[in-house]
């Protein structure tokens, strides 16, 4: 998908539900893919379409979920459809979603977006990135997004603040379904063989080696 020429409206888009969300971490991330995060901000709001997820399933020993359920991890083991941020490497915060039943820690990480609304926001945020590299990787979306502590735990279902949704036009027919690639997981020391990071087939907004998008 090309880059849009005009800003997305509210009217663009329809809010999931938690019954929308598949129970499963794998579909969950599949699902997902050619959906919309929109954070609704004091200056604005600001959106983008996901074009790559990654799927944390039981029993993954990289999943932040594998040893049980402590302080910094309970997000990942409420109902489906809860944001998770967890700083990663001292560095980045990253936006993952519950995607197990309540109790079962689980989940999928946002890794990428193609920008709709809020861009200038966004640029603010993030100066001396490109268009194409304002939410291209998941420490860059949520900086760009205003996403931080306070909205771990935040529920995404909800239709307001930090919430999901899906493009009406997709909802109505009048957009052809995103054609999903599946690929290998990235950025790991374990467990990388595992074809559990999904993506928009062609969107030069997905994140890493553009080789590794042929599997």
């Amino acid at each position: 998908m090309t880059p849009r020429s005009t800003p997305a409206t509210q009217s663009d888009f329809v809010a999931l539900s938690r019954e929308d969300l598949p129970v499963d971490p794998t579909a969950m991330a599949r699902y997902l893919v050619g959906k919309v995060l929109v954070h609704d901000l004091p200056e604005g709001r600001v959106s983008g379409r996901i074009v790559e997820m990654e799927a944390y399933p039981l029993g993954d020993s990289t999943s932040h979920a594998f040893r049980g359920r402590r302080a910094d991890n309970g997000s990942m083991f409420l109902a489906p459809g809860h944001a998770y941020v967890k700083l990663t490497y001292g560095v980045s915060y990253m936006l993952n979603i519950s995607a197990e039943a309540e109790g079962v820690g689980a989940g999928v990480l946002i890794r990428a977006l193609e920008p709709l609304e809020g861009i200038e926001i966004m640029r603010a945020r993030r100066p001396r990135s490109t268009p194409r590299d304002l939410a291209r990787g998941p420490g860059r979306l949520t900086l760009a997004l205003g996403i931080g502590p306070p909205h771990d735990g935040v529920d995404l279902c909800a239709g307001r603040g930090l919430w999901l949704a899906s493009l009406a036009a997709e909802v109505n027919g009048t957009l052809a379904p995103t054609r999903v690639g599946i690929t290998t997981r990235i950025g790991l020391t374990r467990e990388t063989h595992r074809l559990l990071r999904f993506y928009a087939a062609g969107s030069p907004f997905v994140s890493g080696p553009r080789h590794l998008l042929s599997a």
